[in-house]
């Protein structure tokens, strides 16, 4: 039975939410506020739901704190339109998002597929090891390593970047990895893979010859560059 924890300042839909997902057999617990959230954070939660416009602290500030020392995965709750919301959140370290209104129908899919993705992780042998270019991923500790640098990424970061070294040299389309790393359709205007790529490009150095290790093919998706 899976935990999660919903933080969210309106009263009524976190009652509505509360008795969806309890209907579907998960424990939550509620916080209104991001000061409350992460107080309410237990090492049991294995999904956070996050409102980003809250009082006291917000969904931003509240998910920049819990960047600093926890991978709880984090499903933003945003309104309509708040795109700059929405990018600077995954930025942080956001898995996914959902914008509202949302149906309960798309709210449990996002959630069953993250979630299976952080039981994947769970289950991986603490040997399994990739190597890729001067990239190591050791799958059991989810650490990824370049040049011998310890990088830190972000679980949703360190699944597509296992799935790009992967399908090396090969033109992989947003709609492909939107449904692979992320579990879901890709949606028109959805701009969570582009900023998980981009993400990845910032954290890792560039290769020898100074180029990016992934390529945009503008309209056709990315591709992980062999040397």
């Amino acid at each position: 039975m899976s935990h999660i924890l919903l933080v969210d300042d309106d009263i009524e839909l976190t009652s509505l939410l509360n008795d969806i997902l309890t209907l579907e057999g998960f424990t939550v617990s509620e916080a209104n506020d991001g000061e409350a959230g992460l107080a309410a954070l237990t090492p049991d939660v294995d999904l956070i739901l996050l409102d980003i416009m809250m009082p006291n602290m917000n969904g931003l500030e509240m998910l920049s704190q819990l960047r600093k020392e926890h991978e709880t995965p984090v499903l933003m709750l945003t309104a309509k339109g708040d795109e700059i919301d929405r990018v600077l959140g995954l930025e942080l370290g956001a898995d996914d998002y959902l914008p509202k209104p949302f149906s309960d129908r798309e709210l449990l899919a996002r959630i069953r597929a993250i979630l299976r993705r952080s039981q994947q992780r769970e289950n991986q042998s603490n040997t399994d090891t990739i190597t890729y270019q001067g990239i190591t991923i050791e799958l059991g500790k989810q650490e990824v390593y370049c040049q011998n640098t310890l990088i830190d990424l972000t679980s949703t970061e360190l699944i597509l970047l296992t799935y790009f070294i992967n399908h090396p040299s090969t033109i992989i389309s947003k709609s492909d990895l939107s449904l692979n790393v992320l579990g879901k359709h890709l949606a028109p205007f959805d701009r969570a893979i582009d900023v998980h790529v981009s993400n990845i490009r910032k954290k890792l150095p560039p290769r020898e010859d100074g180029k990016d290790r992934i390529k945009t093919l503008r309209g056709r998706g990315y591709m992980l560059i062999e040397e």
